[in-house]
């Protein structure tokens, strides 16, 4: 009951369909070729030994993997659950913008954030933002899957503290779909779906300044708002070596949720 790998539940209908996993089938079915191969693996235990070999491919801590992991049979298992256990980008939002930028209602979000969700699961502050901080700096985000677009660093497949030091250094703009002028900057791809907003490292009218294309979530944004969060942020844009331990100690926790190792 309080998160974590056990079970690969995505692999039924009910919780594939919840709206922060949509676009993850992709990667499940990139793992389905290996699972063939070793079928004695379960699909928990791959999904999250995979993610530990990417991380570790691409520059990120070395985790190490601890097997046992057991597969949900059918959907039995989500009786008496429901959506909304996940982190979502723009909960208890309001309209419009304060004086320093920051979305009316954000401290809504970051109670969601920290309440919600990751208290819910055992996790503090500063596992809180060292999750984030590592997690975010991979991939990016697809408007036909989430609704928000394009990739948080400029380099998205590498481990960093780049989410960090970009976080804090960067000038942010609230953007939603309307802001066409994004497409005469050579941003299109920062433009999220109708009905999503979203922050970018652009201004309208503002010469190219050769910057990478770049957005953060609300959700991202609440931990450089957050004094809870501010301080942990500050210390892993200052430190990668220890972005680099204590997301490693927070996803192996993450991963390792609800398996009673």
């Amino acid at each position: 009951g309080t998160g974590g790998s056990n079970g690969a539940g995505m692999r039924f209908a009910t919780e594939a369909a919840d709206p922060e996993n949509v676009g993850l089938e992709v990667a499940r079915a990139f793992l389905e070729p290996v699972k063939r191969r070793f079928p004695k693996i379960t699909y928990s235990d791959l999904w999250v030994l995979a993610a530990y070999v990417g991380i570790e491919h691409t520059g990120g801590p070395v985790i190490e993997f601890h097997p046992g992991r057991t597969d949900h049979q059918d959907e039995s298992y989500w009786g008496g659950m429901s959506y909304g256990r996940l982190p979502a980008a723009e909960k208890y939002l309001g309209d419009g913008v304060d004086k320093e930028g920051r979305v009316v209602g954000w401290e809504g979000l970051s109670n969601h954030v920290r309440y919600e969700v990751f208290y819910r699961m055992g996790f503090s502050d500063q596992e809180i933002v060292a999750l984030l901080c590592g997690g975010h700096v991979y991939g990016r985000c697809h408007p036909k899957a989430s609704g928000y677009a394009g990739p948080w660093v400029e380099h998205p497949t590498m481990f960093s503290n780049e989410y960090a030091t970009d976080m804090i250094e960067d000038e942010w703009r609230l953007v939603d779909n309307s802001d066409t002028w994004l497409d005469a900057q050579g941003a299109a791809e920062l433009r999220p779906a109708p009905g999503k907003r979203q922050y970018v490292n652009k201004k309208p009218d503002e010469e190219d300044k050769d910057e990478p294309n770049q957005m953060m979530l609300v959700s991202d944004m609440i931990l450089a708002w957050d004094p809870g969060f501010r301080s942990h942020l500050e210390q892993y844009a200052d430190d990668e070596e220890l972005l680099k331990e204590d997301f490693g100690k927070a996803f192996k926790k993450l991963t390792e949720l609800g398996c009673g190792f």
